[in-house]
């Protein structure tokens, strides 16, 4: 999988944020804000086509947590990116 790049963080208000834009009339515009851990493996992944363990392992190389708890937190911000259309599955 790789990050859909048409989409990009921005810094409003000292938060890290996208904007996720309705498709329809019905659609609202969306926010996703991420927290210093998902900006960090949202940097390190662009441009790479990575897996659940890819995401894991850079929290694994940041912070002193255990690994099971890096999965869990890096499978929890891919389904995010995945439901919201963030992800392009190769």
């Amino acid at each position: 999988m790789k990050i859909n790049t048409i989409y990009k963080v921005r810094k409003v208000a000292g938060e890290n944020i996208i904007l996720l834009q309705g498709k329809t009339n019905g659609d609202m515009t969306r926010v996703i804000a991420f927290n210093d851990s998902a900006l960090l493996m949202w940097e390190s992944l662009q441009g790479k086509d990575f897996s659940v363990q890819d995401a894991a392992n850079v929290l694994l190389d940041n912070y002193d947590v255990d690994s099971a708890v890096a999965n869990a937190d890096a499978q929890k911000w891919v389904d995010t990116l995945r439901e919201n259309g963030l992800l392009l599955d190769e």
